[in-house]
């Protein structure tokens, strides 16, 4: 089973929550996870030779949230090449702004830049068509999940 971090952009709850959900489905089917809320550049690297699922909402002009922007930025600017890792992305947005997904889809293309084996597809939730993100969220983690064994 894999040992997977997961790493919490969130500005309201509803990353978290996603993320908590997503902690039970996993530890569920046998990997070890744990979840960061706010996460540091050590914590990543720790996962560096594992996988991480990246939960993140997207906050004005499609930036990310202040809790996981300082990570991001690390990431960018310390990491460069990461392909031993595995990821996946999980975002939230809203369709109703220009930016939607913003953060998420900045996330998944850093990692894709640093040349990290992206596992699955990058997940969008709409916030105007599912105010309930987990209800999106939980088959894709439990199909992701399986993905990793």
């Amino acid at each position: 089973m894999a040992e997977i971090g997961i790493f919490v952009g969130t500005m309201y709850g509803n990353s978290l929550l996603v993320a908590e959900e997503a902690e039970t489905l996993l530890t569920g089917q046998g990997h070890q996870v744990k979840v960061f809320e706010d996460g540091t550049l050590a914590d990543w690297a720790y996962y560096q030779d594992k996988t991480v699922l990246v939960v993140t909402s997207t906050t004005g002009q499609g930036d990310l949230p202040d809790n996981i922007a300082p990570l991001y930025a690390a990431i960018r600017d310390s990491l460069g090449f990461q392909p031993n890792l595995r990821y996946g992305v999980i975002a939230l947005g809203d369709s109703t702004y220009s930016h939607f997904c913003g953060g998420g889809k900045r996330f998944a293309e850093l990692l894709a830049d640093q040349q990290a084996q992206r596992v699955g597809d990058v997940l969008l939730i709409d916030a105007s068509e599912h105010p309930e993100p987990e209800t999106e969220s939980n088959p894709w983690v439990e199909q992701w999940g399986t993905l990793l064994k």
